[in-house]
């Protein structure tokens, strides 16, 4: 059976404090700077943790353990063009995505917001988020078959997933 009514009431707080205080200085209401920032610089933000996590080395991270991978300049060179060409297009849609979301605050805080435009920008907002995931992602599946084995089991090694 439950808790007596009178202990439930008495292990409820009484703090109506929402957890969101502070946020209404954003620049934009729901994104903190450091995702402005890192959506800017076109910064993975963990949106790659399904091809990271399960053997498929990024690019940056390759590119940094270059040496000890022993990576040859050819590989060197694919992986670095993989990577400028991730970077440039996370960019530009790390740029649009903070604009989209600009828009939809602004929408909302000059109460011009209707249910068929918070449609519309939402899944506008939903289609750019897929396309930078993506990118991302694929910049991981394109690393992939350039590395060796043995470069991979020390990637993983270097990276703390190896079991």
């Amino acid at each position: 059976m439950g808790m007596p009514l009178t202990v439930v009431a008495q292990s409820h707080s009484h703090d109506h404090t929402s957890p969101y205080v502070g946020h209404t200085d954003r620049e934009i209401k729901a994104l903190s700077a450091e995702e402005i920032a890192g959506l800017l610089n076109g910064d993975g933000l963990g949106m790659a943790l399904p091809a990271e996590l399960n053997q498929y080395p990024g690019p940056l991270h390759v590119l940094k353990l270059g040496q000890m991978l022993d990576l040859s300049d050819e590989q060197e060179s694919q992986i670095q063009a993989i990577f400028q060409a991730m970077k440039e297009q996370a960019r530009s849609l790390g740029q649009k995505i903070v604009e989209q979301e600009r828009h939809l605050d602004q929408s909302f805080a000059e109460s011009t917001v209707t249910e068929t435009s918070l449609g519309e920008l939402l899944e506008a907002i939903a289609q750019s988020r897929a396309e930078l995931r993506a990118t991302h992602l694929r910049a991981h599946l394109r690393v992939l078959p350039i590395l060796t084995e043995a470069q991979r089991e020390h990637y993983e090694k270097a990276r703390g997933y190896a079991k």
